[in-house]
């Protein structure tokens, strides 16, 4: 029997949430504040998905990730500041007819049952590679980066971290979604970053 469960929805380009990984939101207009109060009273849970167009803003990809509120601040003017901890990825079924300022929908997880599992480690010329051009991305595009901190992180935050903060467009965001297992989205990030990462060899960047 597929997994149906119904979802309220937060349509939102370029924010990525990964299962197994966190996103904090600021919450401000009101029909998402009403969205949060909704969660709140019922399983913490909001559907997280993206949409094709920003300039269609009902044109929404197929897939998204459900996100768990596990930290909530509500603010004295009515707003949110929330984390979302990534649980799994949803497929829409459907888009339902409630009368909510936010979209509610049918999402099955079918399919996606191995996104809570602790993924393999990368290879470590993989974690190595990846690593490399990020450096060369942030200094090509003048972010100031904790790479000591960023050391520290294991292969999936390593990979999830670096696939949200990246300044990627919608598309290849959603490729990163959609991509099956840790390797997968590994050598997806690989491919992206060397895009962004200057051709010149910086031997500061080794």
């Amino acid at each position: 029997m597929a997994d149906i469960r119904r979802l309220s929805l937060f349509p939102l380009g370029g924010a990525l949430l990964l299962p197994r990984a966190y996103l904090p939101l600021h919450i401000f207009e009101p029909r998402y504040r009403a969205m949060v109060e909704d969660s709140l009273v019922r399983e913490r849970r909001i559907g997280m998905i993206q949409p094709r167009d920003p300039a269609d803003p009902d044109r929404l990809y197929d897939i998204g990730c459900i996100g768990k509120i596990i930290d909530v601040q509500a603010l004295e003017d009515g707003r949110y500041n929330l984390v979302l901890e990534g649980v799994s990825r949803f497929r829409l079924v459907q888009l339902l007819d409630r009368p909510t300022a936010f979209l509610q929908i049918e999402a099955s997880t079918d399919g996606f049952e191995e996104d809570g599992d602790e993924p393999d480690p990368l290879a470590a010329v993989i974690r190595a590679a990846i690593e490399r051009d990020a450096r060369r991305m942030a200094a090509a595009r003048g972010y100031e980066i904790d790479w000591d901190q960023v050391a520290r992180l294991d292969d999936e935050g390593l990979v999830n971290g670096i696939a949200q903060v990246a300044p990627f467009d919608i598309a290849a965001k959603q490729a990163l979604l959609e991509a099956e297992g840790l390797p997968a989205r590994a050598d997806l990030l690989l491919q992206l970053l060397s895009f962004m990462a200057p051709d010149a060899e910086d031997p500061t960047l080794q």
